[in-house]
């Protein structure tokens, strides 16, 4: 009986520590690796529909692939969807993005919004 209890209490440790290591790992990505955008960008079924600055306040209404729309408020340096018409409405659940590389998906629509930077410096480079 205590080996079992002495081997539960190691892999608890062992949980504890991995957990700890990557709560270290997102914070350091989300703080330091991510950077502020400055972009928005829009596109629908691939195609660009809007750049705008992300220091602005503006909505947009997006028609979406094949009908439908979607509601895109851009205010105090974040974006998020505010309204959409597709059946599952995960975009409006997606929250406020503000950082590069970060984006909102709205399959049903094809509406894929992004932010990138100022086009000075490299987001990521892959090989």
């Amino acid at each position: 009986m205590k080996k079992n209890n002495i081997k539960i209490k190691k892999d608890m440790l062992l949980i504890i520590i991995i957990l700890a290591i990557a709560l270290l790992f997102f914070f350091f990505i989300h703080f330091f690796i991510k950077k502020e955008g400055n972009m928005v960008v829009v596109k629908v079924n691939g195609d660009i529909k809007y750049k705008e600055s992300i220091n602005q306040s503006k909505q947009l209404v997006v028609d979406g692939y094949q009908g439908g729309s979607n509601q895109i408020v851009i205010q105090d340096g974040y974006v998020y969807m505010a309204d959409a018409d597709c059946p599952d409405k995960l975009c409006e659940h997606m929250g406020k993005i503000s950082k590069t590389g970060e984006n909102i998906v709205c399959m049903p629509h094809r509406v894929v919004v992004e932010i990138i930077g100022d086009g000075g410096e490299l987001d990521s480079v892959v090989k």
